[in-house]
This record gives structure tokens, C-alpha cells and sequence, in this order.
């Protein structure tokens, strides 16, 4: 039978490219048009089982992978934020291919010594250290490298740890403004020119649908189904990262329609949303700093403030990471930290590095005409709720912002280091009120954007390594089943696990375990990578 492709991109930015036995697809679908969510899922759920059943009239038995496709479609469908299922979804191209016997053999699966899957920073990470061992190897990017820095930041992002901390293996920032803070364009160079630096073996728009393990298929004992077909490999390591859906409450089907609500992944400017005041929801770093970018445009705010602490920008003379770092901070495994239990769980200290970098005190924009409430626990008929816990929560930040400074005090003070004295803290602002409600239209709000962080999904991954709440079991990295390991994990071995600082470190080791488990295998010639590395400029 006729077989085919069609290629779209969903609302979220994601384009995949989905499979049918049939052409039938070209009775309900046609290419460059865009329909509603709803619209597109109907017409394929409707072309992919006549086309699944056409197999069976033809074969004796129904289209698996037609049917397989359009679970992967459901599922993408259900991914979706409100606001994204708002938009709609486009059809780039079909891509037909000839007639084949729906009983012949599948084509054989493609073998490689080590699967990375994931091609972000953590990723890169390991290839470039594999490649420096000589392990032949392949990264699956879903997307595009760099694809979460390009699509899902706001356009004056930038990084809050200086740039003289972006220590990739083999690729250490080398610019002019090593104090600075890259800017989201700049980071995006900053990835992509370390693939290309290194000439990283990366596959694009491959998206991992399931990992297994295949028991007593030595060497190829993990098998990889995606969106291009079958992968095998002796070894995998899962760089996906943690921040994989977007988290809404459930309230969100309650907010009145007229008002634009939208995930903080997909905000961009103060020109993208409509006239009239916006409710941030959320005060980690992307909730404070996306408050302060409308803010700064002369729009008005309206804050829930949640419970993350803060930290200064500068105190005695120097950023603060640079203090953290003489203190030892970003070097303490995760087994010695003494809130071990509790810390891969907490909020990262919000700050900015925008504008050459600076505090971001919430006291100091609510006298300048922000609102501010405590958490917002729901919405119903045009009214939000929010807790009354907005004291609280600016003392518990300005408690955590003290106590740094205490520290930094104190090893100044034994180490003797010559350093210019501060005064303390004193809070600028206090709320005369603790604000429990909010009229919506009253207020005039036409937008709300929700920084509620994003849910982990590794369901994908059907070896046993995940903990009752999916997330994985490992130590340092490395599960309990042989060859297959996680990096870019917050705090998977140090605070900076999950950055630019420290994967590398993370990834050298996981390099190391790979290369234990591998037979010896004869010298590999230079071709594969010479262990002088490019500086990036």
C-alpha cells in the first residue's frame, strides 16, 4: 500500500512529522492550511482509522502504527495549555512514498554504541565527552538544539548567573563581558556554537517515543521508538531535562474567555498581550522578572506573590555568585547538603541580571504603583481569591536575602578579606492589607500569565528507574539499570547539575561510567576529536 507523511507544527512549536499507511490523509487534510485543534484532531483520528482500516480489508490485520500515530497525536493534543488550544495547528507538507507489502519486514533498527537523547547543554555535554573517548555515539533532538532557549523564553531574558560561570567541557565563555549576563539571543549562540564548535553528532526533529529494555539482546540492549523509526543501543543517557509541561492550575477553564491567559514559556513582550492591566501569577525568577519586564514597559501589574525567596545582586563590593563561589556553595554534593531532602524541591532566589544585573525587590515596585497579593488559589465568575499571605511571604524572601549576606559576613570576616561595609536591609514598603479578592473586569485586567513552573513527563522511559512520582531514581546520574543514565537534573550532584557551571562535570562522569561498561575496543584515530577544544569568543 501507498505510504505517507505529513508534517505539522502543533501550537505549542513542536512540528513532527506523522505517518500514514494510506494517502487517505489528502481527503481530509491539505497542505499550508491551518485548522482549529479540535478541527485537526477529528480529521486525522478520522483519516488514520480508515487508513488502519484499509490495512486490515487488505492484510487481514489493522495499521498498528496508524494507530500508534494517533495516540502520539492525542497525546500532543492533550499537552496543550488553554491558550495554545486556542491556536491553530498547520500542515507544512505531505511526503508520499511508494507501495509497500504492510507484511514485509520493518526495516531494520538503527544501531549505535550510545544514544544520547536530548541535544541542550546537558546533552552536548556528554557528546563532547564521549566524543574525547572515543565512544561512537548519536544525540535525538525532538526539536531543533537550542530549541527551549529560542521558543521558550521572553525576549529580554537573560541569564542571572555571570557569564564567566557558562563552563561547558572544552567551550568556557570567552567574550568581552565575562561579569555580564548573556541575553537570550546570545545563549541561543552560545549552544548552537558549541555543536558546531565540536561538530556534535546531533539528529534533529527525531522525538523519543519510548525507551525499553530488550532482555537478552546483547548489544543492543535498549531499544528507541520515535518519530523516524527504530533505534537500538548498548547505552543511553537521558538529557531531557526535567521542565517538560507547562503547569496550569485547574482553574484555569474558569477565567472568562475575553481575558488572554498564557503560560510563562510562551510570553514574549508587553506588545504581545492585549490592552489593559495583567495579573502575574507566581514569583520564582520568571514571575518576577516577567512582572518587572511589564513593568518597566508602563504596564499595570497586578502580582501573586508566591513563597520564593530572593537573593541580592551585589552585596560588599561583588556579585554575589562570586562570594558563592569563594564560600564553596556550587561544589557541595547533593549527599553533604544539609537540606538534602528538600532542595532539588525548592524555588530558585529570584533576581535579574538584566540591564548589567540588580535586585529585584518587590517592596520597591508596589511603591511604584504595583499591586501585590498573596497566591492566587482560584478564579470563579470573574473574581480571583488569593491567600492572605502576602506579608509573609515578602518577610520570608527578605529573611532568605539576609541571611546570604550574614554568610558572605562572616567568611569575610574570618577569611579577613578587605571587602566595603553595607547597612542592612530595611524594607522599603509594607502592605497596609492583607488584599484577598480581585474583581477581574474592574480591574480591567486583559491578560494573565501564569509562571507556575512546568511538570516533569518521563513516562516515556519504561525501564524501572522512576520513582511513585515518575521522576528518576539514580545516584549521580546513574540507575540501577546498567546503562542507562539521566543528567540536567536539578541538583543531580551539585547546585550547578542543572546549568552551565556544573553539567559539565556531571557529564565527564557519566562519560566515565559509559566508557567502564564498554568492552575494550582498539586506539580510535583523531578524526573522532581532538582533545584541544575551541575557545568560544
Amino acid at each position: 500500500m501507498p505510504e505517507m507523511h505529513f508534517r505539522v507544527r502543533f501550537p505549542d512549536g513542536e512540528t513532527v512529522d506523522c505517518y500514514s499507511p494510506s494517502y487517505v490523509i489528502e481527503d481530509y487534510l491539505r497542505e499550508g492550511e491551518r485548522y482549529a485543534v479540535s478541527d485537526f484532531l477529528q480529521r486525522t483520528r478520522t483519516a488514520l482509522n480508515i487508513a488502519s482500516e484499509r490495512v486490515r480489508e487488505r492484510y487481514g490485520f489493522s495499521c498498528s502504527s496508524a494507530l500508534d500515530q494517533l495516540a502520539a497525536i492525542e497525546r500532543t493534543v492533550s499537552g496543550l495549555s488553554p491558550d495554545q488550544l486556542s491556536e491553530p495547528v498547520q500542515v507544512l507538507e505531505f511526503k508520499k512514498h511508494g507501495a509497500r507489502d504492510a507484511r514485509a519486514k520493518p526495516a531494520p533498527a538503527e544501531h549505535h554504541t550510545v544514544i544520547v537523547v536530548g541535544a541542550g547543554q546537558a546533552g552536548l555535554s556528554v557528546s563532547y565527552c564521549l566524543r574525547q573517548r572515543g565512544i561512537e555515539h548519536l544525540l535525538l533532538e525532538g526539536r531543533k538544539v537550542a530549541h527551549s532557549w529560542r521558543e521558550e523564553r521572553w525576549d529580554t531574558f537573560c541569564l542571572v548567573t555571570p557569564n564567566w560561570q557558562c563552563q561547558l567541557p572544552g567551550y568556557p565563555y570567552a567574550g568581552a563581558d565575562p561579569k555580564g549576563f548573556m541575553l537570550k539571543d546570545e545563549i541561543v549562540s552560545y549552544v548552537q556554537g558549541y555543536q558546531q564548535a565540536f561538530d556534535l553528532p546531533v539528529r534533529e526533529g527525531v522525538m523519543v517515543e519510548s525507551l525499553t529494555e530488550r532482555a537478552g539482546s546483547e548489544p543492543a540492549r535498549f531499544e528507541l521508538k520515535t518519530t523516524q523509526g527504530v533505534f537500538t543501543a548498548e547505552q543511553v543517557v537521558v538529557a531531557t531535562g526535567c521542565y517538560h509541561k507547562a503547569s496550569l492550575p485547574e482553574y484555569v477553564g474558569e477565567i472568562p474567555p475575553h481575558i488572554v491567559t498564557q503560560h510563562s514559556s510562551r510570553y514574549r513582550n508587553p506588545e504581545s498581550l492585549p490592552d489593559g492591566a495583567v495579573l502575574v501569577v507566581g514569583t520564582g525568577q520568571s514571575g518576577a522578572q516577567i512582572a518587572e519586564d511589564l513593568h518597566l514597559a508602563g504596564r499595570k501589574v497586578h502580582l501573586a506573590v508566591g513563597p520564593a525567596p530572593r537573593c541580592a545582586r551585589r552585596y560588599r563590593g561583588r556579585d554575589v555568585v562570586e562570594w558563592l563561589a569563594d564560600l564553596g556553595y556550587y561544589d557541595i554534593p547533593i549527599e553533604q547538603h544539609p537540606n538534602r531532602e528538600q532542595v532539588r524541591d525548592k524555588t530558585n532566589h529570584y533576581v535579574t541580571g538584566r540591564d548589567g544585573g540588580r535586585d529585584i525587590d518587590l517592596r520597591t515596585m508596589a511603591l511604584q504603583g504595583m499591586k501585590l497579593y498573596g497566591p492566587l488559589t482560584t478564579v470563579k465568575n470573574g473574581v480571583a481569591s488569593f491567600k492572605p499571605e502576602l506579608k509573609q511571604n515578602l518577610d520570608g524572601a527578605d529573611a532568605v536575602y539576609c541571611s546570604i549576606n550574614r554568610t558572605i559576613d562572616a567568611y569575610i570576616e574570618k577569611q579577613n578579606v578587605t571587602a566595603p561595609v553595607e547597612p542592612d536591609y530595611v524594607p522599603p514598603w509594607e502592605p497596609d492589607s492583607e488584599p484577598t479578592t480581585l474583581d477581574l473586569a474592574s480591574a480591567g485586567i486583559g491578560a494573565i500569565v501564569f509562571c507556575a513552573g512546568f511538570a516533569s513527563d518521563f513516562s516515556w522511559v519504561k525501564p524501572p528507574v522512576l520513582d511513585p512520582r515518575g521522576f528518576p531514581l539514580h545516584e549521580r546520574g546513574v540507575t540501577d539499570t546498567e546503562g542507562l543514565y539521566f543528567i540536567g537534573l536539578p541538583w543531580l550532584h551539585t547546585w550547578g547539575s542543572g546549568r552551565f557551571s556544573g553539567v559539565g562535570r556531571d557529564a565527564d562522569y557519566l562519560a566515565e561510567q559509559i566508557e567502564g561498561l564498554l568492552a575494550p575496543r582498539p586506539e580510535v584515530s583523531d578524526h573522532l576529536g581532538s582533545s584541544r577544544a575551541p575557545r568560544h569568543t
